[in-house]
């Protein structure tokens, strides 16, 4: 997952101040033709490219509407795929339409022209090592994520039909997506091995001057010195 951080500190749902207890995750996708981050994401922090059109969500109130989601998925300015945090994550967002704003994590998914099978895969990825990290942050499991489509049919977001119209055209649903989130939180997390660095400060022919040197070691305090005969 390519993590970064840029705060929606200018719009009104992050100066309501209210904080949720994290339930679960909800996956969005924006429902407009452009993977650009910058279209949502902004001022330009050097990655994301400048928004010509000024129209970003780091204002009061986006395009007129009160919303903003925790995090965003799409392009950077060089074409790579990356994640941006837009509110801390147990921030009560406005992104459901209803009381799941209360309970769940929201991330939008930057749409393009839904037929791309190469930004879709990549997109795909890094939702799901946003949502197991998440998981793991507030010990949740993959059956707590859920997209906005399926909000709405629990009853507790608006009538969306995203993540469902595209997903399936390369073949996934959120069943598969919940079990690839799922064969993520199984794996290991890997362990930092160990290195060993040896210091030699000397070599000697003499062996009388290889002990006297081995005793001056010992007595500052390196009791595991020895003398290695090559």
């Amino acid at each position: 997952m390519n993590l970064h951080k840029l705060i929606l500190t200018n719009n009104s749902c992050f100066k309501s101040g209210k904080s949720i207890t994290p339930k679960g995750i909800m996956v969005h996708s924006t429902g407009a033709n452009n993977p650009w981050l910058k279209r949502y994401v902004g001022p330009d922090d050097g990655l994301l490219g400048k928004n010509q059109n000024n129209n970003h969500w780091n204002q009061d109130k986006p395009d007129g509407r009160q919303v903003c989601v925790h995090g965003f998925i799409g392009k950077l300015s060089n074409g790579t795929i990356a994640t941006y945090q837009t509110l801390p994550w147990n921030h009560r967002g406005w992104h459901a339409g209803g009381t799941a704003n209360n309970t769940h994590i929201g991330f939008e998914i930057c749409e393009d022209g839904l037929t791309d099978a190469s930004y879709f895969s990549a997109v795909y990825k890094e939702a799901v090592e946003l949502c197991a990290y998440l998981c793991k942050l507030y010990a949740l499991s993959e059956t707590d994520i859920i997209c906005h489509s399926e909000g709405y049919k629990l009853g507790i977001a608006s009538s969306h039909a995203d993540v469902m119209h595209w997903f399936p055209k390369h073949g996934k649903s959120m069943d598969v997506f919940r079990d690839d989130v799922g064969k993520l939180l199984m794996q290991p997390i890997p362990t930092e091995s160990k290195k060993l660095y040896r210091v030699q400060v000397g070599a000697y022919i003499v062996k009388a001057n290889a002990d006297e040197m081995l005793a001056k070691v010992k007595s500052a305090g390196f009791k595991d010195a020895f003398i290695n005969i090559e």
